[in-house]
């Protein structure tokens, strides 16, 4: 057995970035931007009223002073005079700040009275008006790699972004095996039981950014195994599930050796999770997970996920661990890392108190992944942790 830092960076060193496409601005929430993108255009475009008031000139005002409203400026549609001395034009938020005019005295501050406005008091140069480029000024970047928010499309429209170059999604193969699954909402036989991991890797896969292919399930046969991974060949990364042990019915890792698998690793001291390998199957990497629902969830969360975001071009790295207080002491490890289900709430942090790696109800009431490294020490109350976050 391997560490799971070795077997993580083993697994990470089998994926690199994929290349980029363009695709429409409207299609490109959180896909991940994979080239920095320039503005081409200033934000705003020209000197606008922050303000729904009167444009003039700050040397004009005062309380008491009097002054010709000449026109209107309005959003889409300005004013082309200029401003002089003694004059004023309407003006609302948004508008183009007519030449001439340097501050805005908002409509509150004024009394009016046909075409004269009597303003109140006065008003000091660029009051109200917002800068051209302000926001932003042609050329400036946006940069990469960045996974993209609703707020980071907002701001590539404004920028005058039509197409954006991003990642190309992973294609992500799944193949849950044995003669013991039947899909959801199928009728299990006397000795049957639904398949679940499948259906909680394609979500997390999903989250995360990849195209998800459900392959149909594989039977415990070297025909049916060969047949389905064969269909997997035009993925990026191919997931077993189950069938990566020792067992008379465990066919993964012949099957796929048998097909060209140069395998990098298999077998990790972690719990749950020991029974896993990886390595190359001509074009894709094969990830080959174990069959107990919870082992392959946990799996899912520290080798998968990172081997995506890799593939994504978001860096090669674990999933990112945060620390927490224990509120309830443990004992000391065994030489195995433990990636205990547990539940985070108010800064503190309870591992479940049932670890069977069957037990997908305590995986669902839990949010957290309390990693105990190997031979880690008795830990109190109050001690510092780290976790994995679900």
């Amino acid at each position: 057995m391997i560490s799971v830092e070795q077997a993580l960076e083993l697994a990470l060193n089998l994926v690199a970035p994929l290349p980029h496409e363009d695709i429409p601005l409207a299609k490109a929430h959180t896909r991940v931007l994979a080239q920095d993108v320039a503005a081409l255009r200033d934000q705003p475009p020209f000197s606008a009223s922050a303000m729904d008031g009167y444009a003039v000139k700050a040397s004009d005002t005062g309380p008491g002073a009097k002054l010709a409203v000449i026109g209107t400026s309005a959003a889409g549609h300005s004013f082309a005079g200029t401003i002089n001395a003694g004059q004023a034009a309407r003006i609302f938020t948004g508008a183009p700040v007519p030449q001439g005019a340097d501050t805005v005295v908002i409509q509150e501050d004024i009394t009016r009275d046909g075409d004269t406005i009597t303003l109140q008091g006065t008003s000091e140069p660029n009051r109200h008006i917002r800068a051209i480029g302000s926001d932003f000024s042609a050329g400036d970047k946006i940069t990469a790699p960045r996974r993209l928010s609703a707020n980071d499309l907002a701001l590539l429209a404004a920028m005058n972004i039509a197409t954006v170059p991003v990642t190309r999604a992973p294609v992500v193969a799944l193949i849950a095996t044995g003669d013991e699954l039947v899909m959801p909402g199928q009728t299990p036989g006397p000795d049957q039981i639904i398949a679940s991991n499948n259906l909680g890797l394609m979500a997390l896969a999903h989250q995360t950014g990849a195209q998800v292919r459900m392959l149909p399930i594989a039977r415990d046969s070297v025909s049916s195994l060969k047949n389905v991974l064969s269909l997997a060949s035009d993925a990026d990364l191919i997931v077993t599930i189950g069938g990566a042990s020792v067992g008379d019915h465990d066919l993964v890792a012949s099957v796929a050796a048998d097909m060209g698998l140069e395998r990098s690793f298999y077998k990790v001291a972690m719990r749950p999770g020991k029974p896993l390998m990886a390595g190359r199957l001509g074009d894709a990497v094969l990830l080959g997970l174990p069959g107990n629902p919870v082992s392959s969830m946990v799996c899912g969360h520290v080798f998968m996920l990172p081997m995506l975001r890799k593939m994504l071009g978001l860096g090669a790295a674990g999933a990112p661990r945060l620390s927490a207080e224990l509120s309830q002491p443990l004992p000391a490890n065994g030489v195995r890392a433990h990636y205990m289900r547990a539940r985070l709430s108010d800064g503190k942090i309870a591992p479940a108190k049932r670890q069977d790696s069957a037990l997908l109800s305590v995986l669902a009431d839990t949010n957290a992944l309390l990693i105990r490294p190997a031979d880690d020490p008795a830990r109190e109350i109050g001690d510092l942790v780290e976790f994995i976050a679900i």
